[in-house]
């Protein structure tokens, strides 16, 4: 195997009205959530996706699948969790995550830090191994008309030892 891994993700979810807005594990004050299986966080799906992918691992639908009612609302951080156990047992070690989120509104810019100590914690790494950004779709497609919002991910994974 080699020493060095690379996974990319990428999600994406429509918004719905009576939904709690989770990005990054947070709670992000608006008037629609993330409609989802789980709890929508599109964020915490595609680094998940990323992950598995550098490991070799499938994606999170085989590991996660909507039908399944133990996952029905969960937090994306047991998700993102229990991936990390995944790697744990292959011995691989995450060097570093970047993740960008496509998003018209609103304005992330107040919750990335928290994102990133969620997700720093949850994965027992520094904070300064993750970044996210946030960007718009200049109001082109879905979700520059505000019907949703997609993320992004690549991580970079070695193989300890």
């Amino acid at each position: 195997m080699p020493k060095i891994k690379v996974g990319f993700g990428y999600d994406i979810h429509p918004f719905k009205k009576g939904r709690k807005l989770i990005l990054g594990g947070v709670q992000v004050p608006f008037e629609r959530g993330l409609e989802g299986h789980s709890d929508g966080d599109v964020l915490l799906h595609s680094i998940c996706d990323a992950l598995l992918g550098a490991a070799n691992l499938g994606d999170i639908g085989k590991h996660f699948p909507n039908k399944d009612k133990r996952y029905k609302d969960i937090s994306s951080l047991r998700l993102l969790g229990e991936v990390k156990e995944l790697l744990q047992k292959k011995e691989l070690v995450i060097e570093n995550i970047d993740s960008t989120i496509i998003i018209e509104e609103p304005n992330l810019s107040s919750f990335k830090q928290k994102m990133k100590v969620n997700i720093a914690r949850t994965l027992e790494v520094s904070s300064s191994q993750i970044n996210i950004k946030a960007t718009t779709n200049e109001g082109l497609g879905a979700i520059g008309k505000g019907e949703g919002i997609a993320a992004y991910a690549v991580v970079l994974l070695k193989k300890d030892g």
